[in-house]
């Protein structure tokens, strides 16, 4: 019966994700009202992913960081010419294109080739920029590449999703190709040896070797005849009306040559800045942000949890009539569907697949998706804490006259949170780590800061050292809290 009531769960998430899917196109196909919603609003939202010099990148600009790069300097263009304002929110690179298609925001922009195939699902304004390819390797083993061809029985790392990653493993023989959602990742696999080199855009292959004496650029010499190199504007399918708006500004770019005449000095200007001080003291706001985000999600998601816990947990002890079997047999599905189902997914179905229905923060979708996935589990302590209470301990309180609600609020419930007070411990300390998945959908807990920092200052292994100290600081400070009640709950 479990296993029934899993797979119609399952089969309703598939085919509410479906219905998702189609709804707007239903509502696109009877009119188009990109442009003026855009305008009515006052803003144009672009999704970006800040990893990738000169293109789009974080800077420290009068002591704040800063989304900074030549495809923010397009996306400004074009607002300013909408008369709107520009809106520029970060997430994973992979993630872009689900975000525009749900909602999520009006426009990408980063550095996105108009492949045939994404051209299937969102449509793409005139090109603003056409670059080419080029190898990043260290330094030191520079003399041993001197193309693709170079790499056979080595590794070549590349943006997962991107037109480099589809090419490389194309036009390559006997090399393996290893794809990671952050450029910044590539480059920190690259210098610890993980990977031989790094396939890129060559604007952004030069900006990453100008600001690092330990890396070389060599030339790729790929096929570009079938593939295409260029950059546009991507919108979602059936914006026309915004579209035909954003190619008079693309078009006056590509006339008045903006991008190579003042958006890549100007990106240039920030590069250098950020190589100025990078030392990792420098960016102690950008940690502590990361450390109170970290740590609100963590206490929500935990408060939420638990509620959510006794209830299913009551739930899934009901014995009865025909609503209690149900509810219980409800219970059951949920836990045992969020048990074996991943969070990122959960994460990611929360932010995204909710979406279509109301547009959810990425911290509330963060805190809600953590918040549903803890109480499962939590769910199975309280359940297991229950059952580990004698049952005399019920049968004495219900003789001196308590009603079952307050033997179980005032006699189970208390010696069972007693029972389990160490498996909730190691629950709010699990999220404490756990709440860097939500560093996918943009919000700025502490692995999303770090990778800020690692943009900023080209330095892979330090912001990461200094992020595991903090995360054993808050781990070790929460444990020792947890065992102090722990120890006062034994006494009592």
């Amino acid at each position: 019966m479990k296993k029934k009531l899993a797979f119609i769960f399952a089969l309703a998430f598939a085919l509410f994700i479906g219905w998702g899917a189609l709804t707007p196109t239903t509502a696109q196909a009877a009119t188009d009202d990109s442009l003026s919603q855009v305008q009515k609003k006052g803003k144009l939202v672009m999704g970006t992913s800040p990893d990738y010099p000169p293109y789009e990148f974080q800077a420290t600009v009068h002591g704040k960081s800063k989304i900074v790069g030549m495809d923010v300097a397009v996306g400004q263009k074009i607002a300013k010419d909408l008369g709107v304002k520009l809106v520029v929110k970060s997430m994973s690179f992979d993630s872009l294109l689900v975000a525009l298609q749900t909602g999520k925001v009006d426009m990408v922009i980063s550095g996105m080739n108009p492949t045939p195939a994404r051209k299937k699902n969102v449509d793409f304004t005139h090109l603003y920029y056409q670059g080419g390819y080029s190898i990043v390797v260290n330094k030191s083993e520079k003399g041993l590449y001197k193309d693709k061809d170079s790499f056979k029985g080595k590794t070549i790392g590349a943006q997962t999703g991107s037109t480099m990653f589809n090419e490389t493993k194309k036009q390559t023989t006997g090399t393996k190709v290893k794809g990671m959602t952050s450029v910044s990742d590539l480059i920190l696999a690259l210098q610890s040896h993980k990977i031989d080199g790094v396939a890129m855009e060559k604007p952004s292959a030069q900006a990453y070797v100008a600001n690092n004496k330990q890396l070389a650029m060599i030339p790729s010499h790929f096929d570009l005849s079938s593939s295409d190199t260029s950059a546009a504007v991507a919108f979602k399918k059936g914006s026309t009306s915004l579209v035909n708006a954003a190619n008079k500004s693309v078009d006056q770019i590509r006339k008045q040559n903006l991008v190579n005449k003042k958006y890549l000095p100007a990106a240039g200007k920030h590069l250098k800045t950020n190589t100025v001080n990078t030392s990792m003291w420098h960016y102690w706001k950008a940690f502590l942000t990361g450390v109170k985000y970290t740590l609100i999600i963590t206490v929500c998601s935990v408060f939420f949890g638990f509620i959510l816990g006794v209830i299913l947990s009551l739930a899934r002890m009901a014995h009865g009539g025909v609503l209690k079997t149900g509810l219980r047999w409800l219970a059951t599905a949920y836990v045992e569907f969020i048990r074996g189902t991943p969070m990122m997914v959960q994460v990611m179905f929360v932010y995204f697949g909710l979406g279509l229905i109301v547009n959810l923060p990425a911290l509330t979708s963060g805190i809600i998706a953590i918040s549903l996935n803890s109480g499962a589990y939590i769910a199975e302590y309280i359940r297991g804490g229950i059952n580990s209470v004698d049952e005399g301990q019920t049968e004495a309180a219900r003789s001196l006259g308590l009603t079952s609600a307050s033997t179980l609020r005032y006699v189970v419930l208390p010696q069972a949170l007693k029972n389990i007070w160490p498996s909730l411990g190691n629950e709010f300390i699990t999220l404490i780590k756990d709440s860097s998945i939500v560093s996918i959908i943009g919000v700025s807990e502490l692995i999303f800061q770090s990778n800020i920092v690692r943009s900023d200052t080209y330095r892979g292994v330090a912001p990461i050292a200094v992020i595991m100290v903090l995360y054993f600081i808050m781990t070790f400070t929460a444990s020792r809290i947890l065992n102090y009640f722990e120890r006062r709950m034994q006494h009592d």
